[in-house]
């Protein structure tokens, strides 16, 4: 589904990306580890068009992403969460869901204006459907309450819920558990299983090593914007880069 080669970005002739290659098939969780400071989240701000890549290649099917404004690169189909929370705090819990159709619900202002039937028919659609995320993720109750009085771990579930309202091809999650307990980070971690059950194409950033081995069909490692290995869970655990790199430093932390 997504495919990268070459991928590199600079910041002031510094290499934050370099040379970064690797695929993210269909209906699988790719996680992404590493590091801080590794480039981990330049790279989702690459994929989904915060940033425009200094070299290589992003492709998703046949679109080229590399360049590709992020309202394009959303209608593509791709959503995405981030590191740190990017809400419209003085919005409802719904209307910051609602933001995640914004693909879907026209472009015409004149019909805005006019408030036609076919419009308002539309925007009840779409209402629904932002309801119906808000229960998936277990906040139907708080749809009405504005966001900025929520508890974190409920902010973290609303980007989730607008992410994946608009039932989009793939999902990047930059840090879904960052911040949150243990349970909190359980429950989360269950509705990303749920998602990757039904089939969701996810793109995983995390630190949190024992969601990301219990969750990934496949994991990159990055380390100084380099790709330093890939593959199973298992495969990644054993390599002897990695441990050195980034689970080692954990474990010598601990």
């Amino acid at each position: 589904m997504l495919q990268l080669e070459g991928v590199g970005k600079r910041f002031g002739g510094l290499p934050a990306l370099d040379g970064v290659g690797f695929t993210v098939p269909k209906g699988q969780v790719t996680a992404l580890i590493g590091p801080n400071g590794a480039g981990k989240s330049t790279l989702i701000n690459c994929i989904s068009g915060v940033l425009a890549p200094s070299a290589g290649s992003i492709r998703f099917g046949q679109a080229e992403l590399a360049g590709m404004a992020p309202h394009h690169i959303a209608r593509l189909g791709i959503a995405r969460t981030f590191q740190n929370l990017k809400l419209f705090p003085r919005l409802s819990v719904l209307d910051n869901v609602l933001t995640g159709l914004t693909c879907e619900a026209g472009r015409s202002m004149v019909m805005a204006m006019l408030r036609l039937p076919y419009l308002r028919h539309r925007e009840r659609q779409l209402k629904l459907r932002a309801l119906e995320a808000l229960d998936r993720f277990g906040l139907a109750d708080k749809a009405a309450l504005p966001v900025s009085i929520l508890a974190y771990g409920d902010k973290k579930r609303v980007e989730l819920a607008r992410a994946c309202v608009s039932t989009p091809r793939l999902v990047l999650l930059d840090e879904p558990v960052a911040g949150l307990n243990a349970d909190e980070t359980a429950a989360v971690g269950e509705q990303l299983g749920r998602l990757r059950r039904e089939g969701q194409t996810l793109l995983l950033v995390e630190h949190d090593m024992e969601l990301v081995m219990g969750l990934a069909d496949q994991v990159v490692v990055l380390d100084s914007g380099r790709c330093i290995a890939a593959g199973s869970p298992a495969e990644v655990r054993r390599n002897p880069l990695v441990l050195e790199a980034y689970l080692g430093k954990m474990e010598a932390t601990a």
